[in-house]
Order: C-alpha cells, then sequence, then structure tokens
C-alpha cells in the first residue's frame, strides 16, 4: 500500500489548466511549445496544454537522436497527430556531431546526454520565441526533487505544469485523460544513450522513490523512520535523500555574492 494519499483528479486537472491559461495570458503569450519525447510526462503536459488553450496554440517538438528508441519517436508523433497539433520533427544528430567536432574531447556518455538535452532546449526556445509561446516543462516532482533532469536542458522552461506531481500521480491523471496504453505501458526512459531507463539509472523503481520523497519532504520522517515504514534498508532511503540535497542547485537561480557599500 502507498504512503502517498490519493489526488482528487478532476480538481488536480482544473487547476493545472487554470494554470496554464493564466500564465500565458499574464506573459501575454500566444500559446504553448512542448518537447514530445514520446513519453508519459510529455504527453500528459500536451494534453493539458491543449485543454487548458485549445489545440492551435499548441506546438510540438519531436527531436529524436540515433540513441532514441524508434517507439518513442513513433509515439511523439501519434500524440501529436491525435491531439491535432501543430508539431514539427528535427533530428538533432548533425547538429550534435558538429558540438563534439569542435570540441574534440574524449567522448563521456552522460556529458553527451546532457548535450543533447541542452540541444533539444535550444530549439524549442528558438521556436518559442519566434511564435511568442512560452515554453513547458515536462517534469515531474519526483524527478525535480531527485535532480534527474538537466541543468539549462530539460530544467529549463517558464512554466512546468505537472512540477508538483508525483511520478505514480503523473500516470493516475494520464489514465484520467485517457492517454493510450501504450504510452502508459513504457518504462520511463529518456533515450539519452542506448538501451536507458530512468529506473536503472536511479538504481530504484519509481514507486518507492515517491514514498520516500513524499515521507521525506512532506511528512517531514527521518531516514530511519522511512526505511521501517517501507520496509527497505536505510542505505537506499540515504542514496534518494542524498540526491534532494546535492542537486537543489539545479532549480535555483544562481547565486552571486553580495556587494560592500562605502
Amino acid at each position: 500500500m502507498s504512503e502517498i494519499p490519493d489526488l482528487n483528479l478532476e480538481k488536480t486537472k482544473l487547476d493545472i489548466t487554470e494554470f496554464i491559461k493564466t500564465k500565458v495570458s499574464e506573459a501575454n503569450a500566444d500559446g504553448i511549445v512542448v518537447g514530445l519525447s514520446g513519453g508519459i510526462d510529455s504527453t500528459l503536459v500536451a494534453y493539458l496544454a491543449c485543454e487548458a488553450l485549445g489545440k492551435d496554440k499548441v506546438f510540438g517538438i519531436i527531436m529524436p537522436s540515433t540513441t532514441t528508441p524508434t517507439d518513442d519517436k513513433l509515439h511523439g508523433i501519434t500524440i501529436a497527430q491525435r491531439l491535432g497539433i501543430n508539431y514539427k520533427e528535427i533530428a538533432i544528430d548533425s547538429i550534435l556531431n558538429e558540438y563534439l567536432l569542435m570540441t574534440q574531447l574524449e567522448k563521456d556518455e552522460l556529458a553527451i546526454g546532457n548535450l543533447k538535452a541542452r540541444i533539444r532546449m535550444s530549439i524549442i526556445y528558438y521556436y518559442a520565441n519566434a511564435y511568442n509561446y512560452l515554453v513547458s516543462g515536462t517534469g515531474n516532482k519526483s524527478e525535480i526533487l531527485i535532480g534527474y533532469f538537466t541543468k539549462y536542458g530539460d530544467g529549463a522552461c517558464d512554466i512546468e505544469p505537472i512540477g508538483d506531481l508525483y511520478k505514480k500521480e503523473v500516470y493516475d491523471l494520464s489514465k484520467l485523460l485517457d492517454v493510450p496504453q501504450e504510452i502508459l505501458d513504457k518504462p520511463p526512459r529518456a533515450g539519452l544513450w542506448n538501451n536507458q531507463t530512468d529506473e536503472e539509472e536511479i538504481g530504484m523503481s519509481y514507486d518507492l522513490i515517491d514514498q520516500i520523497l513524499y515521507l521525506y519532504t512532506e511528512k517531514d520522517n527521518e531516514n530511519t523512520e522511512i526505511a521501517e515504514k517501507l520496509d527497505i534498508s536505510a542505505d537506499e532511503v540515504d542514496m534518494i535523500i542524498t540526491k534532494v540535497i546535492r542537486s537543489k542547485h539545479k532549480s535555483k537561480v544562481p547565486e552571486s555574492p553580495k556587494k560592500t557599500i562605502i
């Protein structure tokens, strides 16, 4: 049994769609740009954006690379077509290869993965600027808290509509909105390198991550209490809490030292 209480899904959907409408209006923007990865988070955001603004004010961008699973690219296209939004597919490999050619550094899988995320966000912001649209993030609360995103990559956005939803809640709300079953059934993955999956990279299931985060951030439980409640080792809890602490800088405005006045 999950420690996380059930959401009021209808009210949550209404709150998020109203949030999107309000933020677009406050910015005097004309719509929303969403990077469509073919995964559940970006799919849910696209559905909510269409519900909030109408399909004519939502633009999707699909940006595959050689490490992107074919299903993910096809699912991104399918979602755009199903919602009836305008979209563009832009392969990023030629841009990536130019960066790697210029830098002449020894290849580092993680650094290249982060570079892909930053290339994608640069493209998204180009379209947002051209169309006077806001960039919608697609990060959920679980990823944001543990820093499972690329700073100035997929972490860069103007609004974060599902940023207060744990991964479990993303699935629950997606079911309410009738997101296709093939999207719900896929393992979460960023496709930044071959055969990558989120849970394998993090070292724990999202179900367990969500519960640890809930007990730590919302119930103020100590690490040992969390381990006892969830019947897991203290080391597993420590691994997630350490990620939370070490990644706080990723969600903050860059700091500056204070000046001294004469």
